[in-house]
């Protein structure tokens, strides 16, 4: 605790917060932002809502590929350069998202947007652990937490009031100002915080991480179109291919001197239970992310606007709940945070799972509030102490394991999400003798929706039973 004490002495730890808070803010506002318009975007670029669904995934595909080499990039390059090499990506697709003509283009502009998230994410949390000492750490995430999570807060209803008077290209046309101005923040104040070791680059291990995270990514994505779904040739092959990929991979780093991720991280207990939650957790907020604002547009017919307005609350008192959850953590550990969150949330998603085309406004803000309540109380505490459990020397593998995981979750949860979600529509649809009926439309939306909340509400259950097998880490390192 002391190298790391004396190690928090050397940085001037504001303005490297700052320039953390400011891009990472920007860029989960510019990515969440879009998720409102997809409703939008799926009648003006004439797709259907599995192939809207790869804004999504095909950002989280590139994150899913990106981030486990991340580790590899915090040994080779100086946080100076990560951070501003990450702001350039993240300014150039936003700019050519702007511009977009179609859909391709904008696909194109978001795979290099997550070529910056994909940067800026580990080196964040990387940071973090090595300019705060331990004790310390919890108060430090619940401020990441509060600003990470404040930015999807008001993405949704900032994109919502843009796209009832302009368009979705000025979604990104108004996030690129201050992308530019957090990189000019970050130059002038950013300071190195890690060392360069420059471990040797081993090839093979990068395109077996790729063949394996990218295949399993893109399998479960591909499993939410509507063209076959789960039995499709694609989506088992990618699968099975992503499987043995990962595979290959892990003996490949176990039997290594120097691997390009260290595997060994996964000795530790709370770090595996930590991921196992964060997994969880991320399935759960990205598929109701997804979910949320087709239910909204789609089966209680709001406007862009009103969908953003009732989200707006849950994700407000959400950040604000991440310090405060943060400084408990440092209080009294993170079991007795982790088990009510989970109740929490648990509950929400059984009353989400029974929502239908009358049901009210109020009901889904504070159904959406409780739902966020839950989120930050597990989080943020999970992650952290997982990562306490790791010594120094690993903490460049951990946040890329923990982050690389996060994205496969993502992406999972989502993709599973949406072919559920289809599923009980094309279910719903079937037994109607009019399906030509515009009054059954939100009505069977609101089906899939139903089904939908059911999966989320089963995996949030074996994420209870997980943790009460949480315990604090005690820190000695």
């Amino acid at each position: 605790m002391e190298t790391t004490a004396k190690a928090s002495q050397q940085y001037k730890v504001m303005p490297i917060m700052i320039s953390l808070l400011l891009a990472g803010f920007i860029g989960m506002f510019s990515e969440t932002a879009l998720n409102i318009a997809l409703t939008d975007l799926m009648k003006e670029l004439n797709i259907t809502a599995a192939t809207v669904q790869w804004l999504t995934t095909g950002y989280l595909l590139v994150l899913g590929i990106l981030v486990p080499v991340s580790g590899l990039l915090l040994q080779w390059f100086t946080t100076r350069q990560l951070f501003t090499v990450s702001l350039i990506f993240s300014i150039l697709g936003t700019f050519i998202a702007a511009l977009a003509p179609s859909f391709p283009f904008l696909l194109a502009a978001r795979i290099v947007q997550a070529l910056g998230t994909g940067l800026l994410l580990p080196l964040m949390f990387n940071t973090i652990l090595v300019i705060f000492p331990p004790h310390k750490r919890g108060a430090a995430m619940g401020t990441i937490g509060l600003v990470i999570m404040f930015a999807p807060a008001i993405g949704p209803t900032f994109s919502g009031l843009v796209l009832e008077h302009l368009n979705w290209h000025w979604i990104f046309w108004i996030s690129l100002p201050f992308l530019v101005l957090a990189l000019v923040f970050g130059i002038a104040y950013m300071q190195n915080v890690s060392e360069t070791t420059k471990p040797k680059i081993d090839v093979l291990s990068i395109i077996l991480s790729t063949i394996g995270f990218g295949g399993i990514v893109f399998g479960f994505s591909n499993a939410g179109e509507g063209s076959g779904g789960w039995s499709s040739p694609t989506v088992i092959v990618s699968l099975i291919v992503g499987v043995v990929g990962l595979i290959l991979f892990s003996i490949r780093q176990l039997t290594m001197k120097q691997p390009m991720m260290n595997l060994r991280a996964f000795k530790y207990p709370m770090f595996i239970l930590g991921v196992v939650m964060v997994f969880i957790c991320m399935m759960v907020i990205l598929s109701s992310m997804l979910l949320l604002p087709m239910y909204l547009q789609g089966g209680l017919v709001l406007t862009a606007f009103a969908s953003g307005l009732v989200l707006l609350p849950g994700g407000i008192l959400n950040g604000f709940m991440s310090p405060v959850t943060g400084r408990l953590f440092d209080k009294y550990g993170p079991k007795w945070l982790v088990i009510p969150g989970f109740v929490i949330v648990t509950v929400v998603l059984w009353f989400f799972s029974n929502v239908t085309t009358t049901s009210t406004a109020v009901l889904i803000i504070t159904l959406h509030t409780c739902l966020m309540i839950g989120i930050s109380m597990i989080m943020m505490p999970a992650q952290t102490n997982g990562l306490n459990q790791l010594p120094r020397e690993f903490y460049p593998d951990g946040t890329a394991i923990m982050n690389t995981l996060q994205q496969m979750a993502g992406a999972i949860g989502t993709a599973v999400a949406v072919s559920i979600m289809a599923a009980g529509q094309h279910d719903y649809m079937s037994t109607v003798k009019n399906p030509a009926d515009p009054a059954v439309i939100p009505q069977a939306l609101t089906a899939g929706v139903q089904h939908a909340f059911v999966f989320a509400m089963i995996v949030a259950i074996i994420g209870l039973v997980g943790a009460f097998f949480m315990k604090r880490v005690k820190v000695d390192h």
